[in-house]
């Protein structure tokens, strides 16, 4: 019976802490003082991201650094922002314009990032293609939600981990949390991760998605047993946010199923949880959590994910794989720890 409890508690709205034990319980509200931290939010402007944006705000972080592609969606969330918590809040936030797909743009964000603070405590990696038909990223000819969900956050973390191992090594704990998604069952059952032409097969919309959310958690654990040992002071974990009110769960759904995307869209409107609440188990993940390599469920459920998000041989050739085609597509070195 708790079991059930607990599945509803992390995907749907209107239950969460009521439902799952207590050790286990978590709300924005638990968050705690973050003055003079700094954290960086991908796709930080809208949904799941915007929920972080909004709850580090009003938690007083020092500097806010939110990546995303598009400038009027910002804009909006900025007005937003001054509008409930005022300009000194929102003058806290540094948007950079940046595509994941295209992974010199991502690397020259990071450079910037690092050029404008000295310091930084929490990456969120929440930015995602959603569950749609599959394209190439035009900078690379990869799979675009590869190219984006997965390899471009990977590219980010990377080009910023100076500044994370630094930060830690002062002695401050530093948080990198990578929202993955319950989605992740669904990825191909013979996924190997070793081949670009395995890369770029057409697996259909939810198999193209659940891969890169299966990257996600393998990324997560990857680093927790290469990065953390060395510097035990950077946390890493992945995420599963629920099942929450986004543009990807209402607009970009009909891209693939326009009937079914219709009926998700509008029948399951009343049981999705809104953007804070979707972001409760990230921000658990990204300011208290003092664990590494969990995947961690709302509230702050650490669940072991599918048989083949717990493969560390997947995780290693997945990472290796993703090394050689950025270092091949983009230039330069990639150190991933």
């Amino acid at each position: 019976m708790q079991a059930v409890k607990t599945a509803v508690a992390e995907n749907l709205r209107g239950t969460g802490n009521a439902l799952v034990e207590t050790t286990k319980r978590f709300s924005l509200k638990d968050v705690g003082t973050l003055e003079g931290k700094v954290a960086v939010v991908t796709g930080g402007s809208e949904g799941i991201g915007y929920g972080c944006t909004y709850t580090l705000l009003t938690h007083n972080v020092k500097d806010l650094f939110v990546l995303s592609k598009s400038q009027d969606v910002v804009e909006g969330a900025l007005e937003a922002i001054r509008d409930e918590l005022g300009d000194s809040a929102a003058q806290k936030v540094h948007w950079l314009q940046c595509d994941l797909s295209d992974w010199k743009a991502t690397r020259d964000a990071a450079r910037k990032i690092a050029r404008m603070t000295d310091r930084l405590d929490i990456l969120i990696n929440n930015a995602a293609r959603g569950i749609m038909t599959r394209q190439f990223a035009p900078t690379n000819g990869i799979d675009l939600h590869m190219a984006s969900n997965h390899m471009g956050h990977v590219v980010l973390t990377s080009s910023l981990l100076p500044l994370l191992k630094s930060t830690a090594d002062l002695g401050h704990t530093v948080r990198i949390v990578n929202v993955a998604s319950n989605a992740h069952q669904s990825a191909p059952s013979d996924v190997r991760f070793d081949s670009v032409s395995e890369l770029n097969r057409d697996y259909g919309p939810l198999p193209q998605y659940g891969r890169t959310k299966l990257a996600n958690i393998l990324y997560s654990r990857y680093l927790a047993r290469h990065l953390a040992p060395r510097h035990p002071n950077i946390l890493v974990n992945a995420t599963h946010p629920g099942f929450v009110e986004t543009r990807q769960s209402s607009e970009h759904i009909m891209e693939p199923y326009p009937l079914g995307g219709y009926a998700m869209k509008v029948g399951m409107a009343p049981f999705k949880k809104d953007q804070f609440d979707g972001a409760v188990s990230t921000m658990f993940a990204a300011t208290r959590t003092a664990q590494s390599g969990e995947y961690i469920c709302p509230p702050a459920v650490p669940e072991e994910g599918s048989a083949l998000a717990n493969n560390e041989e997947l995780g290693e050739r997945l990472m290796k794989l993703t090394k050689e085609v950025v270092e091949e597509k983009a230039g330069g070195t990639l150190d991933l720890y």
